[in-house]
């Protein structure tokens, strides 16, 4: 099972930009790809060691799932494997009849995750694979059952193409079913033959040259996600709230654990929300009307992205088409996602009001590579210009993340040696490049020039923050408040700041 898992986790990853070029419901923003592909491989993350008894493994592989789901296939596979975890629980090992109860009771643990389930989506297709698996069970050869299981699941994978109207009009098949479908190939191709391979030659049925679909008005900007840990949530309670709030509704997991998938125009809403039911970790929100102007607009060769300590004007990052990765401000126990669930004039209402000092901390890896993810499958290359590596380690977390993407453009990251307005000013240039066409070599040769000469200042006019955040003595307050006294601080060629 776990290797035939290992072979189903790389097929999805193989196919992730093809998947990419056909997303086109719920909405055509080009990443369920990059979101399954991410999704199977936090699965594929517990698969590498001496595999475990049958149950622990399946625990294990649905826990990664939950932990590591993007997006709404993401989740809804990650159900769907809590659902077999659950069914399997005290296995050893499987027969053909109890991996078919298995794979059913998972095909309606993923049908209960949403409130509004749809047919033509990935749910479809696992419908009927489970189906097919219950009316051959009594097969005794594995690869005959799950032969029969994936002809059924390709039959119905064809058929999404003309139960939504979505996939209708662009003439696709849907992304996530046909993720799925990626999936229970590699997994056959293991049960057959013995071997984990890293791709195999399925066919292909569009042109995957070609980005389905079109840009279209978004009743809801954000494609918001958390993780809920706590005692006995009460996850029928948590789905009413959520209702309310937004569509594409998926709530995974099980009552100890539960992960939230919905679109909505305040994601600090949702995040608020799942406060009151346990420990929220794990918050993004993925901007999808810019996700869907990158995949559909007239796209340069080169993508940019950095990350929110940059300060651009909104209508700069439209226009430019600038991605960013948030940084995460902490007061206390209350985490935000800079410039996504935190405003800047909210950040100040809150420094102003609340006696907890606020910190800050980097984007996490996972934060950057599915940002880059993304982008390196719709770019051949993608520029990422960071905060100054001097004063913070987003710098050190970017490069290490883009080593770790598995998708076809190259990351190239690049220190600003800037901060705030500084930074903004350099990204801008950059993505200016860009929207001229130039090639990321010509780019990155100019870069060099403007930060040598890029400089940031910034005017301190009151010292209590400094001071109730340790990096100003107190003593040195009371001089500079007595002398009528404001301090500035500047960036070095290094990109170190000093006063």
């Amino acid at each position: 099972m776990q290797n035939a898992l290992k072979n189903g986790v790389q097929q999805v990853i193989a196919s992730q930009d093809g998947l990419n070029k056909i997303n086109v419901f719920p909405v055509a923003d080009g990443d369920t790809g990059t979101n399954m592909a991410l999704t199977v491989g936090a699965m594929g993350g517990v698969l590498t060691k001496e595999p475990p008894p049958l149950d622990k493994l399946l625990a294990h592989a649905a826990d990664a799932l939950l932990d590591g789901a993007r997006g709404n296939s993401g989740a809804i596979l990650a159900q769907f494997f809590q659902g077999v975890s659950d069914t399997a629980a005290e296995l050893t090992r499987f027969t053909t009849e109890s991996f078919a109860n298995a794979v059913t009771a998972g095909s309606q643990y993923a049908r209960d995750a949403l409130s509004e389930p749809r047919e033509g989506t990935i749910l479809s297709v696992i419908d009927a694979f489970a189906d097919a698996l219950t009316r051959h069970a009594k097969l005794d050869d594995f690869g005959s059952l799950i032969s029969h299981g994936l002809s059924a699941a390709e039959t119905a994978l064809a058929a999404t193409k003309n139960q939504l109207a979505e996939l209708r009009k662009a003439d696709v098949v849907d992304a996530g079913a046909k993720g799925f479908v990626a999936m229970i190939h590699g997994m056959l191709a293991y049960v057959r033959d013995g071997e984990v391979v890293d791709k195999l030659d399925l066919p292909e049925d569009i042109d995957s040259s070609v980005m389905a679909g079109e840009e279209v008005d978004l009743d809801y900007r954000y494609c918001t996600e958390c993780i809920v840990v706590g005692d006995n949530i009460d996850r029928r309670k948590l789905r009413e709230a959520l209702g309310q709030m937004g569509g594409s509704l998926v709530l995974a997991g099980s009552h100890s654990k539960a992960k939230i998938h919905i679109h909505v125009n305040e994601p600090e809403a949702v995040f608020r929300l799942a406060r009151d039911f346990g420990t929220v970790k794990g918050e993004k929100a993925d901007d999808m009307h810019r996700q869907q102007h990158t995949t559909h607009g007239d796209n340069p060769r080169v993508a940019v992205i950095t990350d929110s300590c940059a300060d651009l004007t909104e209508e700069d990052m439209d226009q430019l088409d600038i991605n960013f990765v948030p940084l995460r401000v902490q007061f206390g126990e209350q985490g935000y996602l800079d410039k996504l669930s935190i405003s800047p004039d909210e950040f100040f209402d809150e420094l102003a009001t609340n006696p907890i000092h606020p910190t800050t901390s980097q984007p996490s890896p996972g934060d950057y590579r599915r940002q880059y993810q993304f982008l390196a499958s719709h770019f051949r290359n993608v520029l990422a210009i960071t905060l100054s590596g001097h004063v913070s380690g987003t710098y050190a977390g970017a490069v290490s993340a883009a080593e770790r993407v598995s998708a076809g453009g190259d990351i190239h990251v690049i220190d600003s040696r800037n901060g705030t307005l500084g930074q903004g000013l350099v990204v801008r240039e950059a993505a200016e490049m860009a929207a001229q066409d130039m090639s990321i070599d010509e780019i990155k040769s100019e870069l060099t020039k403007v930060i040598a000469g890029a400089r940031t200042y910034a005017l301190v006019s009151d010292f209590k923050y400094a001071v109730r955040g340790g990096r100003v003595p107190p003593a040195r307050k009371a001089l500079a408040d007595l002398l009528n006294l404001n301090g500035v601080l500047q960036t070095l060629p290094s990109g170190e700041v000093k006063a």
